[in-house]
């Protein structure tokens, strides 16, 4: 490299001087490559004080472009101007100082010439409905409404700014970065997406492009009402709400997501979605105070302008059926509650999963009102029960062991033989608080005792956040007593009793074998019950509370069932079967004697058989 410490015979003169200062705008052109011209346009400098201020009134709230700096450049191809043109022409034509209007009458005329191709044609396809590929962007001007669907649901999103890109494959499109509005568990924020538009032959109609200006939508009001309407629900659905799902619903498989049927109650909770999945974790920057041409009036006014924190879930009945808590922070805008994403994220509890789940699918969950009356179990039992669970869950904070965090749960074990109602027990527990049931097995927490131990963590975090009715049904494999001779066994066990220590939620065990059970846990177990055998009276009451909606067997009929030795499990099983016999048999379904002695007499046909 050859070091130059002479000043260039040939170089030439800086165009921009003192000279050219006094000018209004300096046009820059370079060589056209087009056959009908010499030259083009490169760029613009504009210099003049009058100009940068008329300009400033035609591309004001245009991204990227702030009018007032000392040395204004508008480079090829001019897009904010194709954009503005007739906002262009109005203040030239509305201008009255003479100086501004006559360097407004130059630039426009200069830019005409470079623009008039593009001007015309976009004006010509957009007043025939169309558009070329070529002039796809001149309809994409930064800050319009565009719509679209995103998986099936219709959105409309605020354009950013639009470029022409090519895929891997070569094949061209009109990228459009825009932006919706989403909640990441602590506030609401603008949520980047990047829409494309792929190139294709001749002309267009606009409405059938993939993505296109809300202007064009033939039904616009009624779209935004729709969708300012669903923006409302999901603006409710912010904090944590207990509820229902039913429909399609999309999670997270190994090469993104992928749809799934949902038929479950569900827990929306965006804070407990990226806690517990970090990687998948939500994060936006606040949006800020609102803009006050855009708020309407008919939004909730419970909905307050704060940076507060969603607060310790205490179960309360919204207007909508749901139980939860929201956090405070101001009402979204109008244009904000339009560009609010169609889902939210939550757990389905029968699915055991975490869903991004569509709002317009949520639906207020239909709680048993009677579960716990139902509950075949003296009441001095119930009531003890039930004051237990209410105390735990609203002063689970006040107690505390002699090391912070510990002994602060509260666990149950409910032991007796099949069918006696102790998995019933947890489960109208939970209905009659109005508070989710998560049902956890050793199936969902594997065979590595590594892995047992981090799904077990996960597990008792999100039920006990969640204030959540946590049941491990036949749990014996991890209440056995440890012996010397199954090492393994003992790890799982060993696990279990040091996990319990510092879960602070409610825990029901069921267990068929109490005798087995080590004796570690007998300290760590707040209420243990043991349930009999079901005497000739219960059972009477299990098939009364069964028929009661679909049969009128007299008491003598139900006088004579209740001497048949079966569990309450065996009873239901009965019923479900003859009913689906009645339904063969009778339009209205309705279950008589002949059906379940019909279905009694099969059942003991088999174990006739089995003997």
């Amino acid at each position: 490299m050859n070091r130059v410490t002479e000043y260039p015979d040939d170089a030439v003169e800086a165009a921009e001087n003192a000279e050219t200062a006094r000018f209004a705008f300096l046009v820059r052109n370079k060589i056209s490559y087009d056959s009908r011209k010499t030259l083009e346009i490169d760029s613009i400098i504009v210099q003049s004080p009058l100009l940068k201020e008329a300009l400033g009134v035609v591309l004001k709230d245009y991204p990227g472009i702030t009018t007032n700096l000392q040395r204004l450049v508008f480079a090829a191809p001019f897009q904010p101007f194709v954009h503005r043109w007739t906002k262009l022409v109005d203040v030239l034509e509305t201008t009255t100082d003479e100086a501004t209007r006559a360097h407004l009458k130059l630039f426009h005329k200069v830019l005409h010439e470079e623009l008039k191709d593009a001007i015309a044609a976009k004006n010509d396809l957009v007043a025939n409905g169309v558009i070329t590929f070529e002039h796809l962007w001149t309809i994409f001007e930064p800050g319009v409404l565009v719509y679209g669907t995103d998986e099936g649901k219709e959105r409309v999103y605020e354009l950013q700014s639009a470029a022409y890109l090519e895929d891997q494959s070569g094949s061209s499109y009109l990228q459009l970065y825009s932006r919706g509005i989403d909640w990441d568990g602590d506030k609401f924020g603008s949520s980047s997406v990047y829409l494309c538009n792929y190139e294709f032959e001749g002309t267009k109609p606009i409405t059938r492009l993939a993505y296109f200006p809300l202007g064009f939508h033939p039904h616009e009001r009624d779209l935004i009402s729709r969708l300012t309407a669903r923006g409302k629900v999901f603006q409710k659905f912010a904090g944590y709400h207990f509820m229902a799902y039913r429909g399609t619903a999309l999670t997270y498989g190994r090469c993104g997501l992928v749809k799934q049927t949902v038929d479950s109650r569900i827990i929306i909770d965006c804070e407990a979605h990226n806690r517990f999945l970090p990687n998948r974790a939500v994060c936006f920057a606040s949006l800020g105070k609102a803009q006050k041409q855009y708020v309407d009036a008919d939004e909730d006014s419970d909905m307050v302008d704060s940076d507060a924190d969603s607060a310790e879930y205490v179960p309360t009945p919204d207007e909508d059926g749901s139980t939860g808590s929201r956090p405070q922070h101001r009402s979204l805008t109008s244009k904000e509650l339009l560009l609010a994403v169609p889902y939210v994220r939550g757990y389905a509890l029968k699915n055991k999963k975490w869903f991004i789940l569509f709002v317009d699918q949520i639906i207020p969950i239909k709680f048993s009102d009677n579960a716990f009356q139902s509950l075949v179990m003296p009441t001095e039992k119930k009531d003890l029960i039930l004051a237990f669970v209410e105390s735990q869950v609203k002063h689970k904070n006040e107690f505390d062991d002699i090391i912070e965090g510990k002994g602060r749960g509260m666990i149950m074990l409910l032991s007796g033989p099949p069918g006696v109602g102790k998995t019933l027990t947890a489960e109208s527990v939970a209905e009659n608080m109005r508070v989710p049931l998560y049902m956890m097995s050793a199936g969902d927490l594997g065979l590595d005792p590594a892995d047992i131990e981090e799904s077990l963590n996960t597990i008792l975090d999100m039920v006990s956040k969640w204030n959540a009715v946590l049941l491990l049904d036949e749990a014996d494999v991890f209440l056995e007593a440890r012996s010397t001779s199954d090492l393994e066994r003992n790890k799982l066990v060993s696990i279990f009793l040091r996990v319990l220590e510092y879960y602070e939620g409610i825990l029901f065990l069921t267990t068929n074998r109490i005798s087995n059970i080590d004796d570690a846990f007998h300290s760590r177990i707040h209420i243990s019950m043991q349930y009999p055998p079901l005497t000739a009276a219960s059972r009477r009451h299990i098939w009364n509370t069964f028929l009661s909606k679909t049969s009128g067997l007299s008491d003598g009929q139900l006088d004579a069932l209740a001497q048949v030795e079966l569990n309450g499990r065996q009873i239901k099983n009965v019923l479900k079967t003859a009913q689906m016999l009645a339904r063969r048999a009778n339009d209205d379904g309705k279950v008589d004697m002949g059906h379940i002695e019909t279905i009694l007499a099969i059942e003991r046909g088999k174990e006739f058989a089995r003997a």
